[in-house]
């Protein structure tokens, strides 16, 4: 019999395809494995998941050779954790992640508490531990905590302050009143509301109509819905978003909810005082159901007007396309601010689904990536009903 490069033996029936296909894949494409079948697509990227745990790593291999290992990298492991929940059902996933503790050196990782002190922290650290919580044995767990608490703490120094005064601002000029004292005045939106009563001789305006900013009353304004996609690639935004979430619930004058999904949808909201709690209820990886998602968020909201809703997603939908598209148009078109990102992080746009990027472009709401030093101009915005500030490079 001779190989078929492009997929299997010549003259073998289906059946048989499939056996050689599967024996591939067990094998690892070495030049002594014997099948000469080659892999393309998803099978192709199937394979360069098992090659990085379980290809050879030790003494020489003639011929092609399946490069074992995710070096050092951190957003290589969050990755990889990511694409085997993609192509393996949980039960081998989980099998998997317990060989690449052992293999990969992910275990010292885990539990050594020396080693991960002297580990520089970062989103990424926190995107792989969150990853292997499910397979992290109970007694390493307070570790891993630990360092996710230090990241939390330094993103939040770092972004609470400015994300406060930008939305307090925001909030502060969305509240217009009519009767303003002088130093309330929003001279701007003044003169535009009085432009009709110009006196060219004079060459003034009277200013029949006072448009100015309105304090912040203690009472809730605005309600802002953070609706996060879990899939492994978004472990940075599911991250930001969840220190985002938990400074702007502890501002009085936003009621903020934090949903994330994958083909089911938790409610978080309850967690968001503790950032770290809310990001130890999170499951990185699994499929999406963005249509689901947008459903719950939707039931949630109470004022229409008054709401903003963020979508952090890569849009790769799972579930009813038409019925998301429909789901986003009937938000908008009754007041809600919709906002999608494609990814809330320092890293630009992953891979996403341009057509779905497009569509909800094309019923107002743009999809971008967004870094989170820009993140408070755009809830600013969105906030005070303004254009959303759309990165030049999308």
């Amino acid at each position: 019999m001779t190989a078929d490069p492009t997929g299997g033996g010549t003259g073998l029936d289906d059946e048989a395809r499939e056996r050689l296909r599967r024996w591939r894949l067990v094998l690892g494409g070495e030049a002594a494995e014997g099948t000469g079948c080659a892999l393309s697509g998803r099978d192709a990227a199937m394979d360069g998941t098992l090659a990085a745990l379980y290809g050879k790593r030790d003494g020489p291999v003639s011929g092609r050779e399946r490069a074992a290992g995710l070096g050092a990298s951190a957003p290589s492991v969050a990755r990889w954790l990511g694409d085997i929940r993609t192509y393996f059902p949980s039960s081998v996933v989980q099998v998997m992640q317990r060989d690449a503790i052992d293999r990969l050196g992910l275990a010292a990782l885990l539990l050594e508490p020396e080693m991960l002190e002297a580990v520089e922290a970062d989103v990424h650290l926190v995107g792989t531990l969150l990853s292997l919580n499910k397979a992290m044995p109970e007694t390493t767990k307070e570790t891993a905590r630990a360092v996710v608490r230090k990241v939390v703490e330094d993103l939040e120094k770092r972004l609470a302050t400015r994300t406060r005064a930008t939305l307090t601002g925001a909030l502060d000029r969305s509240a217009r009143i009519s009767r303003p004292r002088h130093h309330d005045i929003d001279w701007n939106r003044t003169i535009a509301a009085n432009l009709k009563h110009y006196l060219p001789e004079y060459r003034t305006i009277v200013p029949e109509r006072l448009v100015g900013y309105g304090r912040a009353s203690r009472s809730v304004k605005k309600q802002v819905v953070l609706c996060i996609d879990q899939s492994g690639s978004m472990a940075a935004s599911v991250v930001y978003a969840s220190v985002f979430g938990a400074v702007l619930a502890s501002m009085r004058s936003i009621d903020t909810r934090l949903v994330v999904f994958d083909t089911a949808v938790v409610d978080l909201t309850d967690q968001l005082d503790d950032p770290v709690d809310v990001l130890f209820g999170t499951q990185l990886g699994g499929g999406t159901d963005i249509n689901r998602a947008l459903a719950y968020c939707q039931s949630q909201i109470t004022r229409p007007a008054e709401t903003v809703v963020v979508l952090i997603s890569d849009l790769y939908e799972g579930g009813i396309r038409d019925e998301m598209l429909k789901r986003v148009a009937a938000m908008k078109a009754s007041g809600v601010q919709f906002v999608a990102l494609l990814a809330l992080s320092d890293e630009g746009a992953p891979a996403y689904d341009r057509e779905h990027a497009a569509a909800l472009a094309a019923l107002g709401a743009p999809a971008f990536a967004c870094t989170p030093d820009l993140f408070p101009e755009v809830m600013a915005a969105a906030i005070e009903k303004r254009p959303v500030p759309v990165p030049d490079t999308v």
